[in-house]
């Protein structure tokens, strides 16, 4: 799913032309009574950049911080890798059976990529799920796709296999309405570096795609998806 969607699809929260990924309203969240610019979702980005609510309560303690203390992101989904489907025909055909969109060309490209790989065996990952501004970059802003993913490196988080994308699109049945996430992937050139972006609008799922380049923009509200290492 390209700058070149149908008309339908400018209804949803989607950025268009080159270098720009697909967008996400921010879900309601209530205001804060002194501070009514912050929503909780905000608040919670600071508590993380502190480094939880011990950081916090140092902070307001006054004792000395020494170094930021890496925030602890929770687990927002565990799915199945290898789960036996290997190639683009296997998503295809399980995507269609499930009753999902079917994917546009762009993602199929993607799908039939050399560099488009499925694990050997079945295997679990833990999925952390996070707005730019989660992780620490400035609130009503844009920041490029290549700081985001150093970011999240830095902060103890690995980029997804490929096959999460598909893989989340198969296995999130209860994705809500107007909700896209970007999956913190090594893009795939085909031909465009593109990453996968899971979707729906209203009754329809999608698994779609977003070019991206080095210096692709996400705003600090939209939603991404990477690895929590297990330990």
């Amino acid at each position: 799913m390209t700058a070149t969607m149908t008309a339908r699809w400018w209804s949803s929260p989607i950025t268009s032309g080159r270098g720009k990924f697909f967008g996400k309203q921010p879900r309601k969240e209530e205001k804060l009574v002194k501070y009514g610019k912050l929503t909780l979702g905000q608040v919670e980005a600071l508590v993380n950049k502190l480094g939880g609510m011990e950081g916090v309560r140092k902070f307001l303690s006054g004792e000395p911080m020494v170094e930021q203390v890496k925030p602890e992101f929770r687990i927002w989904k565990t799915i199945k890798l290898g789960t036996g489907l290997k190639d683009c025909d296997d998503f295809l055909d399980a995507i269609k059976s499930a009753g999902w969109e079917f994917p546009k060309v762009g993602t199929i490209r993607m799908l039939r990529d050399s560099a488009f790989k499925t694990a050997t065996k079945e295997c679990e990952v833990d999925l952390v799920l996070v707005t730019v501004a989660e992780l620490g970059f400035e609130f009503d802003s844009s920041t490029r796709r290549d700081e985001i993913f150093k970011r999240a490196s830095k902060l103890g988080l690995k980029l997804c296999p490929p096959e999460v994308g598909p893989q989340l699109r198969l296995q999130y049945k209860e994705q809500l309405d107007e909700e896209w996430i970007n999956i913190g992937m090594e893009p795939i050139d085909s031909p465009n570096p593109s990453l996968f972006v899971v979707g729906r609008h209203g009754p329809d799922f999608f698994l779609a795609h977003s070019e991206v380049y080095s210096d692709s923009e996400l705003s600090h509200n939209s939603y991404l998806v990477f690895v929590r290492p297990r330990k």
